[in-house]
């Protein structure tokens, strides 16, 4: 979706320059005077905030994505102006699987390492091109408990800290149109 030439009041648009074209304004929440933008108030009223008397607020999409209103089958309901999700989530060890089971692990033939750590880590019987590790089901060697059994060792959980929730993404700004036609009701 782009800027229109005559778009519809209400609007919604994305530019890739950092500010709102004349008759546009950036979606970010930002407070407007009703008596000085009537027709996108008939539209939008207090959905996004204001006290419907003097003020009346625009949609915030700084780092959202905007979605439809209503509910797809299977999904949940969703109304205009609701926010959902966030950023960044702590994973808890009860929301992880656990691996009870030892893992084995064998010397595998393939390239040689190219760090000084990597071939000081090598067993002592490994020659030649016998550098890299690999499961296998007829390993008599296997790794430490702690390497696989989450239920033994907090600590290795990520220590609590939140990773990343975001999707992929491009930064464009997102505007509303608060001058043009006035969508009329079909």
């Amino acid at each position: 979706m782009s800027v229109s030439v005559e778009p519809f009041v209400g609007e919604i648009g994305l530019v890739g320059f950092n500010f709102p074209p004349r008759g546009w304004a950036i979606c970010n929440g930002q407070l407007l005077s009703i008596s000085s933008n009537t027709a996108l108030f008939s539209l939008l009223g207090t959905t996004y905030g204001g006290d419907g008397r003097v003020t009346f607020g625009l949609p915030n999409l700084q780092g959202s994505t905007p979605i439809g209103f209503g509910q797809g089958p299977g999904l949940s309901n969703r109304v205009l102006g609701e926010i959902a999700g966030t950023t960044s989530v702590t994973i808890l060890q009860n929301e992880m699987p656990a691996h009870t089971h030892a893992l084995g692990a064998g010397l595998k033939t393939g390239a040689p390492p190219t760090t000084a750590n990597a071939v000081a880590s090598l067993p002592a019987t490994a020659t030649g091109t016998d550098l890299l590790y690999a499961d296998t089901a007829s390993s008599t060697a296997y790794m430490a408990p702690l390497a696989v059994n989450l239920d033994t060792q907090t600590s290795i959980l990520g220590g609590n800290q939140p990773h990343n929730n975001m999707q992929p993404y491009l930064t464009v700004l997102i505007v509303i149109a608060f001058q043009g036609i006035f969508p009329q009701r079909q």
